[in-house]
């Protein structure tokens, strides 16, 4: 009885990391698009920020045009492609805007990135939103 009990609960925890693997985007990712480089940082704890030519957006605080604001991420791995959302915030008002992305990794290290700019979800990879991120860290 003990080892069906060990099992399920083996079971049960694997299902439970499978549903919410954000791991999987953890790190900085390089992208490159006709010379101009920049990063995308996923951190542990749900963060999100931008990074060009060295100014960063987003992560638990940042300022932009005076106003304090943090942007984070959630990841839907049971889609194909998958899903990412990333949500920014303005601290002092907690008004929200979102981004709606798809990735889809090529190997470990590297993925094809979609973003919309508008109010929808990309649907494929093609067009000029699309990107090729590579993890750097």
């Amino acid at each position: 009885m003990k080892k069906l009990l060990l099992l399920l609960l083996i079971i049960t925890l694997t299902s439970f990391n499978s549903n919410n693997q954000t791991t999987d985007f953890v790190g900085k990712w390089l992208g490159d698009e006709n010379g101009e480089i920049g990063y995308i940082i996923f951190d542990k704890e749900g963060y999100a920020s931008f990074e060009i030519e060295g100014q960063v957006l987003g992560g638990k605080e940042f300022e932009m045009n005076g106003e304090k604001g943090k942007m984070t991420y959630k990841v839907n791995n049971n889609t194909d492609p998958i899903e990412v959302d990333f949500t920014l915030t303005k601290l002092e008002t907690g008004e929200q805007k979102q981004l709606f992305c798809i990735a889809k990794f090529i190997d470990a290290d590297s993925m094809m990135f979609a973003m919309s700019f508008d109010e929808a979800r990309p649907s494929n990879f093609d067009g000029d939103t699309t990107i090729i991120l590579k993890r750097v860290e």
